[in-house]
């Protein structure tokens, strides 16, 4: 990695792929817990990402197993941002499953760690995995986002991204219920 630097501080992110970040070793090794981190202090802080409570080490690791085996399989794509070797952010899509929709990916995480929000970390991951399922054929990429997370929906329209669905009220957290916002991204079209 050779991301560029100012004074010995990396100011550019590097965006390093599934294959990319399983032959480095040293990544390799600290990947899942570095990523467990990440959302678990953003879980903690409320972020909407899927878990009420922080995810435990086991199920990020169970959960990142489970999307490089579909990288390896072309069925998914993940992506990790670095700066200074340090895991910043991370993010995938799953193509889906069922024969009928096979052509069609979710998005399924894009999280970043909250220490460097505002650096284009996240609009960086989202590009680098729009191009990925481009590139694997994929024709509609969808997301679901939580109606109050204001700066991911700003992102992900930003990007292209159209809503096609909300379900009022449908995300509990504790006494609060929140929209769920689905959006989609047609790359039949030229883009």
């Amino acid at each position: 990695m050779n991301p560029a630097t100012t004074s010995g501080i990396a100011t550019e992110p590097v965006i390093l792929d599934a294959m990319d970040l399983t032959s480095d070793p040293g990544l390799e090794a600290r990947f899942a817990e570095s990523a467990q981190q990440i959302l678990s202090h953003l879980v903690s802080g409320g972020a909407a990402l899927g878990w009420v409570d922080p995810p435990s080490r086991e199920e990020v690791a169970e959960l990142l197993g489970h999307v490089v085996s579909a990288v390896r399989a072309g069925d998914a794509a993940l992506r990790a941002a670095y700066l200074d070797r340090r895991l910043v952010g991370v993010g995938y899509w799953l193509r889906y499953a069922r024969p009928t929709h096979r052509p069609h990916a979710d998005l399924e995480k894009l999280a970043v760690d909250a220490g460097v929000h505002g650096r284009g970390i996240g609009r960086a991951l989202a590009a680098a995995l729009i191009a990925d399922a481009r590139e694997a054929g994929i024709e509609v990429l969808t997301l679901d986002a939580r109606g109050d997370n204001t700066h991911a929906l700003h992102l992900y329209r930003s990007l292209g991204f159209t809503e096609y669905g909300r379900l009022p009220d449908f995300v509990a957290v504790g006494e609060r219920r929140y929209d769920k916002v689905f959006c989609m991204l047609d790359l039949r079209r030229p883009g």
